[in-house]
């Protein structure tokens, strides 16, 4: 985080943690009911139609009753963290001056564990406010590693699971995000580096393999975000940790033959996945 009495300008700290200087001085003014409203319905459209952009969803909230521009969609989209699913040149805008790493992925046989680990943020409604939410997940065994809970879109949050669950379960060979600029900062990529870790990032027509991610967003949400109403983050940290205890440890998954994510990691069977 930044450290305002460090030898490191403030200038060099923020680029290092991929935000810009002028969030330094941002005074954060609170989300009001009605947009937290919206919020909490476009993420619940998202997650049915994660093709629709600003404007398709404004059209399905105006059908519902609710009364916005698509500006003020694209606006709470982009402060969500969340954007329209398709084919395209770059699933999410880098920072400037920050590297992109080439997909390694496509047609790669999924074999074992800790082949390839993914990792992504998704918003989590809460009764008044929200929190970000990242995990780190092994694609062999739809694993959850490594998590945390954040109430701002920043690397920091994002380099502490990492680092947990290299520290827990070592380290993979291929590391797989998007392109977001959390993702694609100096501080987060120097930690696959350091570990001797390839680095994929989705580019090209390569969407669709997020989907395993994807799918552990839409099963966190149905059934255990939206049950719930958490009025602060440490109550959201605790339900969200049971719920991944049982998700990794009770919950059956049809692609793993009906076997849970522990037992697909800790005793894997003869099996392929095909990115």
């Amino acid at each position: 985080m930044i450290n305002r009495s460090h030898a490191l300008p403030l200038a060099r700290q923020a680029e290092e943690l991929g935000i810009s200087r002028g969030s330094l001085y941002y005074q954060p003014q609170p989300v009001s009911a009605t947009d937290l409203a919206l919020m909490r319905r476009m993420d619940e459209l998202h997650l049915e139609y994660p093709f629709a952009g600003s404007r398709m969803l404004r059209d399905l909230l105006l059908a519902e009753g609710f009364t916005i521009g698509r500006l003020h969609v694209a606006t709470l989209m982009k402060r969500m963290g969340i954007e329209a699913l398709y084919r395209k040149p770059n699933t999410s805008k880098p920072a400037p001056g920050h590297r992109i790493y080439p997909y390694l992925l496509r047609k790669l046989p999924i074999t074992r564990p800790n082949q390839v680990w993914a990792m992504d943020i998704t918003y989590v409604p809460m009764a008044r406010g929200f929190v970000y939410l990242a995990a780190v997940i092994d694609w062999f065994s739809r694993r959850v590693l490594a998590w945390r809970l954040s109430i701002t879109l920043e690397a920091a949050f994002c380099i502490e699971p990492v680092e947990e669950a290299i520290a827990r379960y070592g380290c993979p060979e291929i590391f797989n995000t998007d392109q977001g600029s959390q993702f694609t900062s100096h501080a987060f990529t120097s930690v696959l580096h350091k570990n001797e870790i390839a680095i994929s990032m989705d580019g090209k027509g390569a969407w669709r393999d997020n989907v395993f991610v994807e799918r552990l967003w839409r099963s966190i949400k149905y059934e255990e975000v939206y049950l719930r109403a958490y009025d602060s983050v440490a109550e959201a940290r605790t339900s969200i940790g049971r719920y991944l205890t049982f998700y990794n440890g009770r919950r059956p998954h049809s692609s793993l033959d009906r076997r849970t994510p522990d037992q697909a990691y800790f005793n894997p069977l003869p099996r392929l996945a095909a990115a």
